[in-house]
């Protein structure tokens, strides 16, 4: 287990203790592209309030507060 945990850490990017899963990469790649909350959810097929629970799991795990930081931090991590 330790070991397993020990080969996903040294997969992520530095500093990101947990990685984006693919739908948190399609919304951050989104929003990179300046797309509202509104329009993320219509090219994803999403609601509001799922966008708006994707743009939290991506802002904690990229440990920002808001979408300029999260473009910027993922872009220093080599995410986008």
């Amino acid at each position: 287990m330790l070991r397993l945990a020990i080969e996903t850490s040294s997969r992520l990017p530095h500093g990101l203790m947990e990685p984006l899963s693919e739908r948190e990469l399609e919304v951050l790649k989104l929003i990179a592209e300046g797309l509202s909350n509104q329009e993320i959810g219509e090219r994803l097929f999403l609601v509001l309030s799922s966008v708006k629970g994707y743009n939290q799991n991506i802002f904690g795990k990229l440990q920002v507060k808001r979408s300029t930081e999260a473009v910027g931090r993922a872009r220093e991590l080599g995410l986008l």
